[in-house]
């Protein structure tokens, strides 16, 4: 494990810590990451940034289980003031067991990562 995350309760810039985390799964250093702000949505906007990298910002299991099941997202954005702590924890450990549906999955995960030559300008 690789805590990338801040160490006090003070407000901090969430990009930093979205790109610390999607780097090092981009990088095959971690195989998943997950990332916490206000919402999960400008922290998972800003991982989505990093090539390679599927963010989901998931508010409950269904949520969390589809991201990874169809989507294959490798980033879990959750938001602190929208979830309590031990809910949050509980979509967390759910979504780590959560296998890639692969099937017909596949060809639409393929057609997302596709995207980052789109955004690159190849």
């Amino acid at each position: 494990m690789v805590d990338h995350g801040c160490d006090s309760e003070e407000s901090v810039d969430y990009p930093d810590f979205a790109a610390a985390v999607a780097r090092s799964v981009a990088a095959g250093a971690c195989e998943r990451g997950i990332c916490v702000c206000g919402t999960g949505i400008g922290i998972a906007m800003a991982a989505n940034k990093v090539a390679g990298i599927r963010a989901a910002t998931v508010h409950d299991e269904f949520t969390a289980e589809m991201s990874r099941q169809h989507n294959d997202a490798n980033v879990l954005c959750l938001g602190a003031r929208v979830l309590d702590s031990r809910h949050a924890v509980e979509i967390a450990e759910y979504w780590l067991t959560v296998p890639f549906g692969d099937g017909r999955h596949s060809g639409r995960v393929a057609k997302i990562n596709a995207l980052d030559d789109v955004r690159a300008g190849t």
